[in-house]
């Protein structure tokens, strides 16, 4: 076989590969504005969002300006919107009022995390999330929500978070994908850097972090709560 046909048959793999990555985009960006059109925040037409299941479902802001009001999200494999009581119990640690806070949902996923913040006065919320489909979907909640202080940012929480100005940041939620272990400790270390000094990082995590193992990043374990599978933790700077 000459040169040539190598070419040709490599362009056509390129090319197949290429096709099936628009067309995954097209599906996804087609469920997230199915679901978000469809079923407006305040609906309750639709089932609660099970981890890592198919379809469509929703979650529901606790508190603030927002509360009660429920959120369409589209589902992917992997997604683990943080658990009702899990964010119940972080944004009592945290104080119901945050006004005039920067915030920053390095994961957003369904966007639980910073809307929450959002409805409780957060003068910033910026939700980070990598899928083209649920960033749409991010946006169009925003968008019915009427979140004028909520922007929505699709790419790398990681490398948004080490893009951040040094302490720019008053709260941080940093939960990835559990199976994703390779993302924690850089995760950890980006939100280090990205946090206020008198700030604080949620970590969410498969298993308990230690203070031995937080201080390598100048971090100390503040508050502590284990719900399920789900480790949740509030992290503060170590004082110097």
């Amino acid at each position: 076989m000459g040169r040539n046909s190598y070419r040709t048959i490599e362009e056509a793999l390129a090319l197949e590969a290429r096709l099936k990555k628009r067309e995954a985009f097209k599906q996804a960006e087609a469920e997230a504005l199915a679901v978000a059109a469809g079923k407006k925040p305040g609906s309750k037409a639709q089932k609660s969002a099970k981890p890592g299941s198919a379809g469509a479902g929703e979650v529901r802001i606790i508190g603030g300006q927002w509360r009660r009001t429920r959120l369409a999200v589209a589902q992917r494999p992997g997604l683990r919107p943080t658990p009702d009581r899990v964010r119940e119990t972080l944004f009592n640690w945290l104080g119901q009022d945050l006004g005039g806070w920067r915030c920053i949902d390095a994961f957003a996923g369904t966007g639980a995390l910073g809307f929450e913040a959002a409805s409780r006065g957060a003068a910033q919320v910026r939700l980070v999330e990598n899928d083209a489909g649920l960033a749409l979907q991010l946006e169009r909640l925003a968008q019915q929500l009427k979140a004028e202080g909520v922007q929505v940012q699709r790419g790398d929480g990681i490398a948004a978070l080490t893009q951040s100005a040094p302490g720019h940041w008053h709260a941080i939620f940093v939960d990835p994908p559990f199976g994703a272990e390779a993302l924690f400790v850089p995760a950890i270390k980006a939100a280090a850097h990205a946090v206020a000094d008198d700030g604080l990082i949620y970590l969410e995590a498969p298993q308990a972090w230690t203070d031995e193992a937080l201080a390598e990043f100048g971090l100390q374990q503040h508050r502590y709560l284990k719900a399920g599978a789900v480790h949740a933790h509030l992290l503060k700077k170590i004082a110097v």
